[in-house]
């Protein structure tokens, strides 16, 4: 028989045995929940070793259970999240906290780096001693992935709203504002702070350019409608301080992940730069970039258009081709930025003299034609044309250079002489090189007898281009004599254009073709080259001769012309004191300062220069004393009547005597009687040149006269 226990004590028994029970229960639950928990877990001593790990902390850091219990927390933990980590440890242990949340990185048995989210709390014993820390660690990764690339977009999408050149305002769906970037706050006049939270009407003002009432905003119907909407066209939005931008662009709803409205975005720019350069380039494509006026296209229109009404009406209309003469010269001579000031200013000239209803327009070159739209009769074109050649005949100032210009102009009329644009402007333009041809500084009314002329001058212009390259051009000497010595002193050379001794042309049909499409310049360079040999080759033979040769404009102006002349002289071996450069007083009046600066250089050289149909022009005697000239030739149209009528025999007179008044030689040409020389003479002149003494003749005839060492009777001597 078993002893009989007291009741108390069983009691207390069966009550250890329960919470003993229970408490196995508690600790298994707990290995249970550690060991199956989807985060990591762990138990670490107070120094940091691993105590206890679960598989899910295993496998976060890829190491195996018995791997990690050799180790602590500090050998897994990235070096730049230790001290952190030891901070708040330090200060769970110092009792400042129970526990602490971090994030942190790990770096795996891989290499590879975990985000982590840590919670560590501090277990005590009944005594409030540390005993030990439990872990929690829940891997991140791909959420810290996902934030930092959300947060990259959200940053890439603030950089691109503020940098863009457009405006960006967005709403929610009650049109309520959430963003506006700092484009649209410049184009409203509203900051950012002060924009958010207001309604879009308010900040974002429409207006209707030509009405100026206010416009939908096209943000409601694209959040309504779910739809993209266009700004209307030609709208103009209202900044805050009343004054207004045409705006281009279109509203658009801004959607969920799952494809509902929540709010709309409005883009939009400023179009009043793009606007005016369309305007710039519908200008420019009708109208002259150097003078403004308008061009081809432009003129062409208007053409048409004076050709219809004027049809229509029973009206005439006219057509002014209008050509600067030498231009080529001042390029060639003063540079391309001279040239076009002087366009310029021409342009201005011409357009001042005109109608206002006429146009202007610059072809290209120192090309320019005036449409007279309405006209009576051929006069009225004929006194514009007037009132264009007296608006530049006071000099154009250049480069500090005052050049004296001129124009040729050629008149078509509608409907005498075409019916149509081009037809009229064709015909113009022959006129033009009509006019060129009757010696420029004028105008002439087109007829169809030009066509003719014109079709010769092209044909000449083809035929030329190759005579320089077969030597169909010669050299002939007329002679230049000394009345008084009684013998040759010289020779002038004349430009010949012959085949098989018989003149192809005469000098004064190719020259001046040759002068228009410039070939005036290689052709007068062979020509001074030919002269400077033969007269060299003439001074060795026989006896030195001077051998004058005429320089056109074109060519003494070229850029070259003085390098070319020196060369010649070199290559040649002429002595610079046998050749003379004969000039018209054009060629000297015109050019300005730097045709003296080319005289004095010339001269430098020891070249004679002479003054060329003197008396025709309008070269003030004053201005002689000005230019390095040595010799004055007396205009023929003088000589001609000089032994009959006394206003000829005057002007010969006073040009003898003030000739050698100035110390310069006086030359007749053109002396073809015995009366003429005998006046000549006797007024003191005794160089003289024309028929009496000798036509022009080839270089081996020449030579025979000039093998007669003394002339004999020179009135007599041609005979």
């Amino acid at each position: 028989m078993h002893p009989q226990v007291p009741p108390s004590k069983a009691t207390n028994g069966a009550t250890e045995r329960s919470l003993e029970s229970r408490l196995k229960e508690s600790e298994r639950r707990f290995e249970l929940a550690f060991r199956h928990a989807a985060i990591g877990m762990a138990i670490a001593a107070l120094d940091g070793r691993w105590l206890q790990v679960n598989p899910a902390l295993c496998e976060i850091f890829g190491y195996a259970e018995s791997e990690l219990l050799t180790s602590g927390f500090q050998e897994v933990t990235h070096p730049d999240d230790l001290a952190a980590d030891l901070e708040l440890t330090q200060s769970l242990l110092s009792g400042e906290r129970v526990s602490f949340h971090m994030e942190k990185r790990y770096v795996r048995r891989d290499g590879h780096v975990v985000h982590a989210l840590l919670t560590v709390a501090l277990v005590r014993d009944d005594h409030g001693e540390p005993l030990y820390f439990i872990s929690q660690v829940q891997d991140i990764t791909e959420r810290k992935a996902f934030e930092d690339a959300l947060f990259r977009e959200r940053e890439l999408a603030e950089v691109t709203l503020k940098s863009i050149g457009d405006a960006v305002i967005t709403t929610d769906t009650d049109l309520v504002i959430t963003s506006i970037n700092p484009i649209a706050e410049a184009m409203t006049g509203w900051s950012g702070h002060e924009a958010v939270g207001r309604p879009m009407d308010e900040v974002f003002q429409l207006r209707d350019a030509v009405t100026r009432r206010p416009l939908a905003n096209p943000l409601g119907t694209a959040v309504a409608k779910n739809t993209i909407v266009g700004i209307a066209t030609d709208a103009i939005l209202l900044h805050r301080n009343g004054f207004d931008s045409p705006i281009e662009d279109s509203a658009a709803p801004i959607h969920d992940y799952a494809g509902n409205v929540v709010g709309g975005v409005m883009v939009f720019h400023d179009v009043s730069e793009t606007r005016a350069l369309a305007l710039k380039m519908a200008h420019l494509a009708h109208h002259d970039t150097l003078t403004g006026l308008p061009n081809r296209t432009l003129l062409q229109s208007r053409m048409e258009f004076a050709i219809t009404v004027a049809s229509r009406r029973n009206q005439r209309a006219a057509l002014l081709f209008v050509d600067i003469d030498h231009f080529k010269q001042i390029n060639d001579s003063m540079g391309h930025a001279a040239g076009d000031a002087l366009l310029q200013e021409v342009a201005r000239r011409i357009r001042a003299a005109v109608r206002p209803d006429d146009t202007v327009s610059r072809l290209g070159g120192d090309e320019f034609v005036v449409l007279l739209p309405h006209i009576e009769a051929a006069h009225d074109a004929a006194a514009v044309a007037e009132q264009v050649l007296e608006a530049c005949r006071q000099a154009v100032g250049v480069d500090a250079s005052a050049l004296a210009i001129s124009f040729s102009i050629g008149i078509s009329l509608y409907p005498d002489d075409a019916r149509v644009a081009e037809s009229l402007l064709r015909h113009a333009d022959t006129a033009m090189y009509e006019a060129k041809m009757q010696g420029r500084n004028g105008y002439r009314f087109f007829n169809p007898a030009m066509n003719e002329r014109n079709t010769a001058r092209l044909r000449i212009e083809l035929e030329l281009r190759k005579a320089l390259a077969r030597n169909e051009l010669i050299l002939h000497y007329q002679p230049k004599v000394d009345v008084e010595l009684g013998s040759v002193v010289g020779a002038e050379a004349l430009l010949r254009w012959q085949v098989d001794g018989q003149d192809v042309y005469s000098p004064e049909q190719f020259i001046p073709v040759a002068e228009d499409c410039g070939l005036i310049v290689p052709i007068g360079e062979w020509a001074l080259r030919e002269a400077c040999r033969q007269a060299e080759a003439w001074s060795r033979l026989y006896r030195p001769l001077t051998v004058s040769v005429n320089v056109s404009a074109l060519q003494f102006q070229h850029t070259r012309f003085f390098d070319a002349l020196r060369g010649i002289l070199a290559d040649t071996g002429l002595h610079p004191t046998l050749l003379e450069l004969e000039l018209t007083e054009r060629t000297v009046m015109e050019g300005g300062d730097h045709i003296v600066d080319l005289l004095k250089r010339v001269k430098s050289l020891g070249v004679t220069l002479s003054l060329d149909d003197f008396g025709t022009g309008y070269c003030s005697l004053s201005y002689l004393k000005h230019f390095p000239v040595d010799v004055l030739k007396i205009d023929r149209t003088f000589i001609r009547d000089v032994a009959w009528d006394n206003d000829s025999a005057a002007i010969v007179s006073a040009i003898i005597t003030m000739g050698r008044g100035l110390n310069k030689q006086v030359l007749a040409e053109g002396v073809e009687s015995q009366e003429q020389a005998q006046f000549l003479g006797e007024a003191g002149c005794s160089q003289m040149q024309g028929f009496l003494f000798g036509k022009a003749t080839s270089a081996k005839d020449f030579e025979a006269r000039i093998a007669e060492v003394d002339l004999g009777d020179p009135i007599h001597a041609a005979d």
